[in-house]
Protein backbone atom coordinates (compact mmCIF):
# COMPACT_ATOMS: atom_id res chain seq x y z
CA UNK A 1 0.00 0.00 0.00
CA UNK A 2 2.59 2.84 0.93
CA UNK A 3 4.58 1.59 -2.30
CA UNK A 4 1.20 2.61 -4.28
CA UNK A 5 1.09 5.66 -2.93
CA UNK A 6 4.89 6.94 -3.39
CA UNK A 7 3.90 5.66 -6.77
CA UNK A 8 1.42 8.15 -6.85
CA UNK A 9 2.67 10.88 -5.27
CA UNK A 10 6.09 10.69 -7.97
CA UNK A 11 3.37 10.95 -11.15
CA UNK A 12 1.70 13.99 -9.36
CA UNK A 13 4.86 15.71 -9.33
CA UNK A 14 6.14 14.59 -12.89
CA UNK A 15 6.28 17.57 -15.11
CA UNK A 16 4.65 15.25 -17.93
CA UNK A 17 1.26 15.18 -16.22
CA UNK A 18 -0.76 17.96 -15.04
CA UNK A 19 -3.07 17.98 -11.77
CA UNK A 20 -6.42 17.72 -13.62
CA UNK A 21 -4.90 14.87 -16.27
CA UNK A 22 -3.91 12.83 -12.95
CA UNK A 23 -7.66 13.98 -11.66
CA UNK A 24 -9.14 13.00 -14.15
CA UNK A 25 -7.64 9.90 -14.45
CA UNK A 26 -8.58 9.11 -11.21
CA UNK A 27 -12.28 9.56 -11.56
CA UNK A 28 -12.22 7.50 -15.07
CA UNK A 29 -10.93 4.80 -12.51
CA UNK A 30 -13.12 5.68 -9.78
CA UNK A 31 -16.20 5.11 -12.23
CA UNK A 32 -15.32 2.37 -13.57
CA UNK A 33 -14.75 0.37 -10.32
CA UNK A 34 -18.01 1.44 -9.01
CA UNK A 35 -19.61 0.70 -11.67
CA UNK A 36 -18.12 -2.65 -11.99
CA UNK A 37 -18.78 -3.29 -8.19
CA UNK A 38 -21.95 -2.68 -8.00
CA UNK A 39 -23.13 -5.06 -10.89
CA UNK A 40 -24.27 -8.03 -9.22
CA UNK A 41 -22.70 -11.37 -10.81
CA UNK A 42 -25.62 -13.41 -12.10
CA UNK A 43 -25.55 -16.91 -10.85
CA UNK A 44 -26.29 -19.86 -12.88
CA UNK A 45 -27.68 -23.18 -11.60
CA UNK A 46 -25.32 -25.84 -13.47
CA UNK A 47 -26.79 -28.62 -12.08
CA UNK A 48 -28.13 -30.33 -9.25
CA UNK A 49 -29.20 -34.14 -8.03
CA UNK A 50 -30.89 -35.97 -5.24
CA UNK A 51 -30.54 -38.83 -3.78
CA UNK A 52 -32.55 -41.98 -4.61
CA UNK A 53 -33.28 -44.33 -1.40
CA UNK A 54 -32.58 -47.98 -1.91
CA UNK A 55 -35.11 -50.30 -2.02
CA UNK A 56 -34.47 -51.99 0.97
CA UNK A 57 -35.33 -48.57 3.12
CA UNK A 58 -38.73 -48.90 2.13
CA UNK A 59 -41.07 -48.64 4.69
CA UNK A 60 -45.36 -48.57 4.43
CA UNK A 61 -47.28 -46.96 6.51
CA UNK A 62 -48.82 -50.22 7.46
CA UNK A 63 -45.22 -51.76 8.16
CA UNK A 64 -45.09 -48.23 10.57
CA UNK A 65 -48.23 -48.79 12.37
CA UNK A 66 -47.43 -52.89 12.83
CA UNK A 67 -44.10 -51.80 14.22
CA UNK A 68 -45.44 -49.33 16.33
CA UNK A 69 -48.15 -51.87 17.37
CA UNK A 70 -45.32 -53.82 18.89
CA UNK A 71 -43.15 -50.78 20.49
CA UNK A 72 -46.28 -49.40 22.09
CA UNK A 73 -47.89 -52.74 23.03
CA UNK A 74 -48.67 -50.63 26.73
CA UNK A 75 -50.17 -47.87 25.19
CA UNK A 76 -52.64 -48.71 22.49
CA UNK A 77 -53.77 -44.69 22.02
CA UNK A 78 -50.41 -43.80 20.58
CA UNK A 79 -50.74 -46.74 18.03
CA UNK A 80 -53.95 -45.20 17.21
CA UNK A 81 -52.42 -41.57 17.22
CA UNK A 82 -49.82 -42.51 14.58
CA UNK A 83 -52.82 -44.50 12.49
CA UNK A 84 -54.61 -41.63 12.37
CA UNK A 85 -52.04 -39.28 11.22
CA UNK A 86 -50.98 -41.58 8.77
CA UNK A 87 -54.01 -42.13 7.35
CA UNK A 88 -54.17 -38.95 6.29
CA UNK A 89 -50.46 -37.57 5.70
CA UNK A 90 -50.46 -38.06 1.91
CA UNK A 91 -47.47 -40.27 2.17
CA UNK A 92 -47.48 -43.60 0.10
CA UNK A 93 -45.84 -46.74 0.47
CA UNK A 94 -42.29 -46.45 -1.31
CA UNK A 95 -40.83 -43.84 1.27
CA UNK A 96 -37.40 -44.95 2.84
CA UNK A 97 -35.93 -44.29 6.14
CA UNK A 98 -32.51 -46.04 7.63
CA UNK A 99 -32.41 -49.19 8.18
CA UNK A 100 -31.42 -48.56 12.25
CA UNK A 101 -34.57 -46.81 12.00
CA UNK A 102 -36.75 -50.28 11.18
CA UNK A 103 -35.38 -51.67 14.49
CA UNK A 104 -37.74 -52.71 16.84
CA UNK A 105 -37.48 -50.08 19.01
CA UNK A 106 -35.20 -47.90 16.89
CA UNK A 107 -31.29 -47.52 18.07
CA UNK A 108 -30.33 -44.12 17.20
CA UNK A 109 -26.39 -43.87 17.36
CA UNK A 110 -24.01 -41.40 16.39
CA UNK A 111 -22.63 -44.01 14.54
CA UNK A 112 -26.06 -45.06 12.46
CA UNK A 113 -26.31 -41.10 11.51
CA UNK A 114 -22.91 -40.97 10.56
CA UNK A 115 -23.65 -44.04 7.83
CA UNK A 116 -27.09 -42.42 7.00
CA UNK A 117 -25.78 -39.14 6.51
CA UNK A 118 -22.65 -40.29 4.27
CA UNK A 119 -25.21 -42.65 2.45
CA UNK A 120 -27.40 -39.43 1.31
CA UNK A 121 -24.94 -36.86 1.26
CA UNK A 122 -21.83 -38.81 -0.93
CA UNK A 123 -24.67 -40.19 -3.54
CA UNK A 124 -26.11 -36.80 -3.97
CA UNK A 125 -22.78 -35.09 -4.48
CA UNK A 126 -21.04 -38.06 -6.39
CA UNK A 127 -24.37 -37.75 -8.92
CA UNK A 128 -24.07 -34.12 -9.46
CA UNK A 129 -20.08 -34.08 -9.92
CA UNK A 130 -20.61 -37.02 -12.81
CA UNK A 131 -23.49 -34.91 -13.84
CA UNK A 132 -21.60 -31.54 -14.60
CA UNK A 133 -17.66 -32.80 -14.92
CA UNK A 134 -16.62 -30.83 -11.90
CA UNK A 135 -13.95 -32.30 -9.95
CA UNK A 136 -13.90 -31.37 -6.06
CA UNK A 137 -10.93 -29.29 -6.36
CA UNK A 138 -12.79 -27.16 -8.94
CA UNK A 139 -15.21 -26.30 -5.72
CA UNK A 140 -14.46 -23.13 -4.53
CA UNK A 141 -17.27 -22.97 -1.90
CA UNK A 142 -19.00 -25.47 -0.31
CA UNK A 143 -22.23 -25.04 2.08
CA UNK A 144 -23.93 -27.48 4.10
CA UNK A 145 -27.17 -27.68 5.64
CA UNK A 146 -29.29 -30.18 8.63
CA UNK A 147 -31.50 -29.15 11.42
CA UNK A 148 -30.96 -31.47 13.77
CA UNK A 149 -27.27 -33.50 12.81
CA UNK A 150 -24.69 -31.55 14.00
CA UNK A 151 -21.67 -33.39 14.55
CA UNK A 152 -18.30 -32.66 15.18
CA UNK A 153 -16.41 -33.01 13.35
CA UNK A 154 -18.99 -31.28 10.48
CA UNK A 155 -20.95 -32.38 8.05
CA UNK A 156 -19.15 -29.99 6.12
CA UNK A 157 -15.76 -31.11 7.08
CA UNK A 158 -16.94 -34.96 6.34
CA UNK A 159 -17.41 -34.05 2.67
CA UNK A 160 -13.95 -31.82 2.80
CA UNK A 161 -12.36 -34.85 3.71
CA UNK A 162 -13.89 -37.63 1.54
CA UNK A 163 -13.27 -35.56 -1.10
CA UNK A 164 -9.86 -34.10 -0.56
CA UNK A 165 -11.22 -30.48 -1.42
CA UNK A 166 -8.75 -27.99 -1.38
CA UNK A 167 -7.29 -26.21 1.91
CA UNK A 168 -8.50 -22.69 1.28
CA UNK A 169 -12.42 -23.48 0.27
CA UNK A 170 -15.04 -21.62 1.97
CA UNK A 171 -17.13 -24.60 3.90
CA UNK A 172 -19.80 -23.24 6.11
CA UNK A 173 -22.02 -25.88 8.20
CA UNK A 174 -25.75 -24.57 8.90
CA UNK A 175 -28.04 -26.44 11.54
CA UNK A 176 -30.78 -25.82 13.73
CA UNK A 177 -32.50 -23.92 10.96
CA UNK A 178 -35.30 -26.37 9.86
CA UNK A 179 -36.54 -27.65 6.63
CA UNK A 180 -35.89 -23.58 5.16
CA UNK A 181 -32.51 -23.81 5.49
CA UNK A 182 -32.02 -24.92 1.48
CA UNK A 183 -32.91 -21.44 0.29
CA UNK A 184 -30.95 -20.06 3.02
CA UNK A 185 -27.90 -22.07 1.64
CA UNK A 186 -29.11 -20.76 -2.16
CA UNK A 187 -28.51 -17.31 -0.64
CA UNK A 188 -25.78 -17.65 1.28
CA UNK A 189 -23.69 -19.47 -1.08
CA UNK A 190 -25.08 -16.53 -4.00
CA UNK A 191 -23.32 -13.60 -1.78
CA UNK A 192 -20.07 -16.14 -1.54
CA UNK A 193 -20.32 -16.10 -5.27
CA UNK A 194 -20.54 -12.28 -5.63
CA UNK A 195 -17.32 -11.97 -3.54
CA UNK A 196 -15.37 -14.84 -4.68
CA UNK A 197 -16.08 -14.37 -8.94
CA UNK A 198 -15.62 -17.00 -11.36
CA UNK A 199 -15.72 -19.65 -9.01
CA UNK A 200 -18.24 -22.93 -8.20
CA UNK A 201 -20.55 -23.73 -5.32
CA UNK A 202 -21.91 -26.97 -4.05
CA UNK A 203 -24.81 -26.62 -1.76
CA UNK A 204 -26.06 -30.06 -0.21
CA UNK A 205 -29.49 -29.92 1.72
CA UNK A 206 -30.39 -33.14 3.84
CA UNK A 207 -32.05 -33.92 6.89
CA UNK A 208 -30.33 -37.25 8.90
CA UNK A 209 -33.36 -38.29 10.31
CA UNK A 210 -31.86 -41.45 12.68
CA UNK A 211 -30.98 -38.86 15.67
CA UNK A 212 -34.54 -37.73 15.77
CA UNK A 213 -36.62 -40.57 15.50
CA UNK A 214 -38.73 -40.18 18.94
CA UNK A 215 -38.76 -43.58 21.04
CA UNK A 216 -41.34 -41.75 23.87
CA UNK A 217 -45.12 -41.88 24.31
CA UNK A 218 -45.58 -38.06 23.97
CA UNK A 219 -47.73 -37.80 21.41
CA UNK A 220 -47.28 -34.25 19.62
CA UNK A 221 -43.68 -35.50 19.34
CA UNK A 222 -44.84 -38.99 17.13
CA UNK A 223 -46.08 -37.29 14.43
CA UNK A 224 -41.71 -36.64 12.67
CA UNK A 225 -41.43 -40.28 12.76
CA UNK A 226 -45.00 -40.35 10.92
CA UNK A 227 -43.96 -37.87 8.51
CA UNK A 228 -40.10 -37.63 8.02
CA UNK A 229 -38.36 -39.66 5.31
CA UNK A 230 -34.64 -40.19 4.30
CA UNK A 231 -32.88 -37.50 1.79
CA UNK A 232 -31.12 -35.27 -0.03
CA UNK A 233 -30.60 -32.43 -2.54
CA UNK A 234 -27.12 -31.29 -3.92
CA UNK A 235 -26.32 -28.37 -6.26
CA UNK A 236 -23.99 -26.76 -8.26
CA UNK A 237 -23.78 -22.87 -8.41
CA UNK A 238 -21.65 -20.68 -10.36
CA UNK A 239 -20.79 -17.38 -11.15
CA UNK A 240 -18.68 -18.02 -14.25
CA UNK A 241 -19.76 -16.65 -17.45
CA UNK A 242 -18.67 -19.82 -19.24
CA UNK A 243 -21.53 -21.54 -17.52
CA UNK A 244 -24.15 -19.66 -18.94
CA UNK A 245 -24.94 -21.80 -21.62
CA UNK A 246 -24.77 -25.75 -20.18
CA UNK A 247 -26.72 -24.24 -16.81
CA UNK A 248 -29.83 -24.98 -16.56
CA UNK A 249 -31.31 -22.02 -13.99
CA UNK A 250 -30.04 -18.88 -13.15
CA UNK A 251 -31.12 -17.15 -9.86
CA UNK A 252 -33.43 -14.21 -9.98
CA UNK A 253 -34.38 -13.50 -6.67
CA UNK A 254 -34.28 -14.99 -2.85
CA UNK A 255 -36.14 -13.45 -0.19
CA UNK A 256 -36.15 -14.48 3.01
CA UNK A 257 -38.86 -13.78 6.18
CA UNK A 258 -37.69 -14.63 9.59
CA UNK A 259 -40.84 -13.70 12.25
CA UNK A 260 -38.91 -14.67 15.36
CA UNK A 261 -39.06 -11.49 17.12
CA UNK A 262 -42.92 -12.65 17.52
CA UNK A 263 -42.74 -14.79 20.93
CA UNK A 264 -45.89 -16.58 19.27
CA UNK A 265 -44.01 -17.32 15.58
CA UNK A 266 -40.97 -18.57 17.83
CA UNK A 267 -42.45 -20.84 19.96
CA UNK A 268 -45.03 -22.20 17.63
CA UNK A 269 -43.48 -25.50 17.13
CA UNK A 270 -43.89 -26.49 20.64
CA UNK A 271 -46.75 -28.67 19.64
CA UNK A 272 -49.52 -29.52 21.95
CA UNK A 273 -51.17 -33.35 21.16
CA UNK A 274 -54.73 -31.70 21.44
CA UNK A 275 -53.89 -29.00 18.56
CA UNK A 276 -52.26 -31.65 15.92
CA UNK A 277 -54.61 -30.46 13.09
CA UNK A 278 -57.64 -32.98 11.59
CA UNK A 279 -55.42 -33.80 8.10
CA UNK A 280 -52.42 -35.76 10.62
CA UNK A 281 -49.99 -32.98 9.63
CA UNK A 282 -47.38 -31.34 11.60
CA UNK A 283 -48.34 -27.89 12.03
CA UNK A 284 -50.88 -27.36 15.09
CA UNK A 285 -53.91 -24.26 14.41
CA UNK A 286 -51.66 -21.67 15.81
CA UNK A 287 -48.62 -22.87 13.99
CA UNK A 288 -50.70 -22.57 10.73
CA UNK A 289 -51.38 -19.25 11.73
CA UNK A 290 -48.02 -18.06 12.29
CA UNK A 291 -47.22 -19.52 8.74
CA UNK A 292 -49.51 -17.64 6.86
CA UNK A 293 -48.64 -14.41 8.72
CA UNK A 294 -45.04 -15.22 7.07
CA UNK A 295 -46.05 -16.17 3.93
CA UNK A 296 -47.82 -12.89 3.58
CA UNK A 297 -44.78 -11.13 4.62
CA UNK A 298 -42.42 -13.03 2.46
CA UNK A 299 -44.88 -12.56 -0.82
CA UNK A 300 -45.59 -8.78 -0.26
CA UNK A 301 -41.77 -8.65 -0.77
CA UNK A 302 -41.67 -10.91 -3.40
CA UNK A 303 -44.81 -9.87 -5.58
CA UNK A 304 -43.42 -6.12 -7.04
CA UNK A 305 -40.39 -8.02 -7.96
CA UNK A 306 -42.04 -10.62 -9.77
CA UNK A 307 -45.69 -9.34 -10.85
CA UNK A 308 -46.67 -8.39 -14.18
CA UNK A 309 -47.66 -4.61 -13.88
CA UNK A 310 -51.58 -5.77 -14.78
CA UNK A 311 -51.50 -7.50 -11.04
CA UNK A 312 -49.71 -5.07 -9.56
CA UNK A 313 -52.05 -2.13 -10.55
CA UNK A 314 -54.75 -4.29 -9.30
CA UNK A 315 -53.32 -4.61 -6.17
CA UNK A 316 -52.64 -1.07 -5.77
CA UNK A 317 -56.37 -0.22 -6.70
CA UNK A 318 -57.73 -2.54 -4.23
CA UNK A 319 -55.66 -1.03 -1.43
CA UNK A 320 -56.89 2.41 -2.38
CA UNK A 321 -60.31 1.59 -1.93
CA UNK A 322 -59.54 -0.49 1.11
CA UNK A 323 -58.14 2.76 2.66
CA UNK A 324 -61.05 5.22 0.91
CA UNK A 325 -64.42 3.74 0.58
CA UNK A 326 -64.31 0.10 2.43
CA UNK A 327 -61.74 -0.97 5.11
CA UNK A 328 -63.50 -4.23 5.29
CA UNK A 329 -63.11 -5.24 1.58
CA UNK A 330 -61.83 -8.37 0.74
CA UNK A 331 -57.77 -8.29 -0.13
CA UNK A 332 -56.55 -9.01 -3.58
CA UNK A 333 -54.85 -11.71 -4.10
CA UNK A 334 -51.94 -11.54 -7.06
CA UNK A 335 -52.50 -13.92 -9.75
CA UNK A 336 -48.89 -15.51 -9.27
CA UNK A 337 -49.75 -17.96 -12.29
CA UNK A 338 -49.14 -15.21 -14.06
CA UNK A 339 -45.42 -14.62 -13.13
CA UNK A 340 -44.48 -18.31 -12.65
CA UNK A 341 -44.95 -21.68 -14.85
CA UNK A 342 -43.98 -24.02 -12.07
CA UNK A 343 -43.95 -24.24 -8.46
CA UNK A 344 -41.95 -25.93 -5.54
CA UNK A 345 -44.03 -26.01 -2.50
CA UNK A 346 -42.25 -27.15 0.36
CA UNK A 347 -44.05 -30.72 0.76
CA UNK A 348 -44.21 -30.56 4.45
CA UNK A 349 -47.17 -32.28 4.92
CA UNK A 350 -50.32 -32.68 3.44
CA UNK A 351 -51.81 -29.19 5.31
CA UNK A 352 -48.91 -27.09 4.52
CA UNK A 353 -49.67 -28.07 0.66
CA UNK A 354 -53.43 -27.56 0.92
CA UNK A 355 -52.67 -23.93 2.77
CA UNK A 356 -50.39 -22.81 0.35
CA UNK A 357 -52.55 -23.78 -2.81
CA UNK A 358 -55.68 -22.47 -0.83
CA UNK A 359 -54.01 -19.48 0.11
CA UNK A 360 -52.64 -18.64 -3.04
CA UNK A 361 -54.76 -19.35 -5.54
CA UNK A 362 -53.03 -22.46 -7.15
CA UNK A 363 -54.39 -25.14 -9.04
CA UNK A 364 -54.47 -28.71 -8.54
CA UNK A 365 -51.56 -28.78 -11.46
CA UNK A 366 -49.49 -26.36 -9.63
CA UNK A 367 -48.93 -28.07 -6.42
CA UNK A 368 -49.09 -31.75 -8.14
CA UNK A 369 -44.95 -32.10 -7.91
CA UNK A 370 -45.25 -31.44 -4.18
CA UNK A 371 -48.19 -33.88 -3.42
CA UNK A 372 -46.53 -36.48 -5.28
CA UNK A 373 -42.71 -35.70 -3.72
CA UNK A 374 -44.88 -36.36 -0.31
CA UNK A 375 -46.12 -39.38 -1.52
CA UNK A 376 -43.25 -40.89 -3.28
CA UNK A 377 -40.23 -39.76 -0.69
CA UNK A 378 -42.20 -38.20 2.23
CA UNK A 379 -40.91 -35.34 4.32
CA UNK A 380 -37.10 -34.77 3.86
CA UNK A 381 -36.85 -31.25 5.18
CA UNK A 382 -35.15 -28.57 3.10
CA UNK A 383 -34.37 -30.84 0.43
CA UNK A 384 -38.15 -31.33 -1.14
CA UNK A 385 -37.94 -28.73 -3.33
CA UNK A 386 -35.34 -30.54 -5.34
CA UNK A 387 -37.18 -33.71 -5.33
CA UNK A 388 -40.04 -31.17 -6.44
CA UNK A 389 -37.87 -29.71 -9.69
CA UNK A 390 -36.41 -32.92 -10.20
CA UNK A 391 -40.29 -34.24 -10.65
CA UNK A 392 -41.18 -31.49 -13.38
CA UNK A 393 -38.34 -31.92 -15.03
CA UNK A 394 -38.71 -35.79 -15.19
CA UNK A 395 -42.16 -35.04 -16.48
CA UNK A 396 -40.88 -33.08 -19.37
CA UNK A 397 -42.45 -29.94 -18.60
CA UNK A 398 -39.66 -26.93 -17.60
CA UNK A 399 -39.14 -25.11 -21.28
CA UNK A 400 -37.01 -22.18 -22.01
CA UNK A 401 -37.86 -18.85 -20.29
CA UNK A 402 -40.28 -20.50 -17.56
CA UNK A 403 -39.82 -19.46 -14.27
CA UNK A 404 -40.05 -21.54 -10.97
CA UNK A 405 -40.81 -20.43 -7.52
CA UNK A 406 -39.34 -22.08 -4.81
CA UNK A 407 -41.03 -22.12 -1.23
CA UNK A 408 -40.06 -23.01 2.00
CA UNK A 409 -41.31 -22.98 5.86
CA UNK A 410 -39.26 -23.94 8.91
CA UNK A 411 -38.93 -23.49 12.80
CA UNK A 412 -37.85 -19.66 14.21
CA UNK A 413 -40.48 -19.37 12.30
CA UNK A 414 -39.00 -18.86 8.38
CA UNK A 415 -40.34 -18.61 5.25
CA UNK A 416 -38.50 -18.03 2.21
CA UNK A 417 -38.70 -17.71 -1.22
CA UNK A 418 -36.20 -18.43 -4.58
CA UNK A 419 -37.25 -17.79 -8.02
CA UNK A 420 -35.37 -18.99 -10.92
CA UNK A 421 -35.55 -18.79 -14.97
CA UNK A 422 -34.87 -21.62 -16.84
CA UNK A 423 -31.72 -21.19 -19.47
CA UNK A 424 -32.94 -24.09 -21.89
CA UNK A 425 -35.51 -26.50 -22.12
CA UNK A 426 -34.70 -29.56 -20.17
CA UNK A 427 -34.27 -32.89 -21.41
CA UNK A 428 -36.49 -35.36 -19.58
CA UNK A 429 -33.26 -37.05 -17.25
CA UNK A 430 -32.77 -40.79 -17.84
CA UNK A 431 -31.66 -41.08 -14.38
CA UNK A 432 -32.36 -39.25 -10.84
CA UNK A 433 -34.83 -40.72 -8.21
CA UNK A 434 -37.94 -40.56 -10.57
CA UNK A 435 -36.53 -42.60 -13.31
CA UNK A 436 -38.31 -45.88 -12.65
CA UNK A 437 -41.01 -44.66 -11.73
CA UNK A 438 -41.79 -41.34 -13.11
CA UNK A 439 -44.28 -43.22 -15.50
CA UNK A 440 -46.58 -44.21 -12.37
CA UNK A 441 -47.35 -39.70 -11.55
CA UNK A 442 -49.33 -38.62 -10.90
CA UNK A 443 -51.47 -40.60 -8.78
CA UNK A 444 -54.90 -40.28 -7.01
CA UNK A 445 -54.12 -39.90 -3.03
CA UNK A 446 -56.87 -40.89 -1.12
CA UNK A 447 -58.19 -38.42 1.36
CA UNK A 448 -58.03 -41.40 4.06
CA UNK A 449 -55.55 -43.94 3.95
CA UNK A 450 -56.71 -47.38 4.77
CA UNK A 451 -54.80 -49.03 6.97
Amino acid sequence: MAGILLEDLALWKSPQFSFAQILFSYLIVLIATILFTSKRRRIYLVDFACHKPPETGRLPCSTLVEHATVEYASDPKSVDFMRRILTRSGLGDETCVPPIVQYIPPVPTMEASREEAQLVIFSAIDSVLAKTGIKPKDINILVVNCGAFCPTPSLSAMVVNHYKMPSNIQSYNLSGMGCSAGLISIDLAQDLLQVYPNSYALVVSTEIITPIIYTGNQRSMLVANCLFRMGAGAVILSSRRSERKRAKYHLLHVVRTHTGSDDNAHNSVRMEEDKVGKLGVSLSKDLMVVAGKALKSNITTLAPLVLPFSEKLQYLFNVIAQKIYNPKMKPYVPNFKRAFQHFCIHAGGRGVIDEVEKNLRLSPENVEPSRMVLHRFGNTSSSTIWYELSYIEAKGRMKKGDHLWQISFGSGFKCNSAVWKCNRTIETPTDGPWSDCIHKYPVQIPAVLDI
